[in-house]
């Protein structure tokens, strides 16, 4: 009658295949907040580690864990009164101020010198009129009720708490965790276990180095604009800070929205505020991120540009931020997978006579 076995097993193959791209697809934002759960484990990992070697061997590692979690509470709500109420004071004034800073931008497009960039200003000047109101009716009321929208945001997102739940879990279970799931590996437990511990150093590079960058671009932000006398220095450092956890886009973004305020206001000069922005991108791409980020996770610029892209296509902006960490893990199993192809069997032992 035509039938194929053969057909009829790669045609299921492929059906369960699909099954399963599409069941992974459809419960993307519970994995999400397990993948995130397992990063925020590793960021957590060497305080825990280092706490149980200090601690008496009668400690649990539960104790350690209990520890870490009241260290992390309270460096939280530190940095909330410290620098996220002084975030939201500048964001109502830049919300307050907006017009003035229109009308300052208009006055000094109004001025017909250089001669050269009269039809660019004429342009700009133009745009801007056009584009004010409308920018000023999305933009001010959101910017006025900053506070609230944050509150709002992280009371309607559970995995806020469960992130930090399931991160107990896994620092407490990890091991277990990893040897249960190995043994069933049976003949490949060598290949499986030599992925999880490739996996396991490079998870732990991104989100530590991630992090990392993310503290030094807060601090040197808010240091630099400090010192140059740029307004609503503390709200654009605190969001460049968040914005490089989005790789290619997220900085570019931040340096955008800073220039554009800088020019706006007119309190700093736009091309000292440049030459800042050129020499610390210098740093953190070829000499910070390097170090921080380490052989396994660096990858080619047009590789990252196009997971960044193809990640926000498929969840938005966690599939921009996981894009690196996906596309790194992609590349260690291969690699683990095609040494382990290519790697000569073991020649049998000869048995000596005696």
């Amino acid at each position: 009658m035509g039938f194929d076995a053969r057909a009829a097993r790669a045609a299921w193959s492929v059906f369960l295949v699909a099954l399963l791209l599409a069941t992974v697809y459809s419960i993307r934002r519970i994995l999400l907040v397990f993948v995130l759960a397992i990063l925020f484990a590793y960021l957590l990992s060497p305080i825990v580690n280092l706490l149980d070697r200090l601690l008496p061997s009668r400690r649990s590692r539960a104790y350690s864990l209990a520890l870490v979690y009241a260290l992390l509470v309270g460096v939280l709500i530190a940095g909330g009164f410290l620098l996220g109420s002084k975030a939201a004071d500048e964001a109502s004034a830049l919300a307050a101020g907006y017009p003035k800073i229109v009308d300052n931008l208009k006055q000094a497009l109004v001025d017909p010198h250089p001669a050269w960039l009269h039809p660019i200003k004429q342009y700009i000047l133009a745009q801007i009129n056009e584009q004010a109101s409308s920018f000023g009716t999305a933009v001010v009321p959101v910017m006025r009720q900053l506070s609230g929208h944050a509150a709002s945001v992280l009371s309607s997102a559970a995995f806020v708490v469960l992130i930090p739940i399931l991160s107990f879990f896994f620092l407490k279970d990890g091991r277990e965790l990893k040897e249960h799931i190995l043994s069933r590996a049976g003949i490949r437990r060598a290949l499986w276990e030599d992925i999880a511990t490739d996996l396991h150093v490079l998870l732990g590079q991104f989100i530590r180095a991630i992090v990392l960058l993310s503290a030094a671009t807060l601090t040197a932000y808010t240091i630099a604009f400090t010192i140059i006398g740029l307004p609503y220095g503390v709200l654009l450092a605190c969001m460049a800070a968040l914005l490089e956890f989005i790789p290619v886009v997220g900085p570019v973004a931040a340096t955008a929205a800073i220039l554009l305020v800088t020019a706006f206001s007119g309190a700093a000069s736009v091309f000292v505020v440049i030459g800042f922005l050129v020499v610390y991108r210098i740093f953190q791409d070829y000499g910070l991120s390097p170090r921080l980020m380490g052989a396994g996770v660096a990858l080619h610029p047009l590789v990252v540009i196009f997971g960044a892209l193809a990640g926000e296509e498929v969840a938005g902006i966690p599939g921009m931020f996981l894009s690196v960490p996906v596309l790194a893990a992609l590349r260690v199993v291969y690699s683990r997978i095609r040494k382990a192809r290519v790697a000569p069997a073991p020649e049998p032992a000869t048995v000596q006579g005696p």
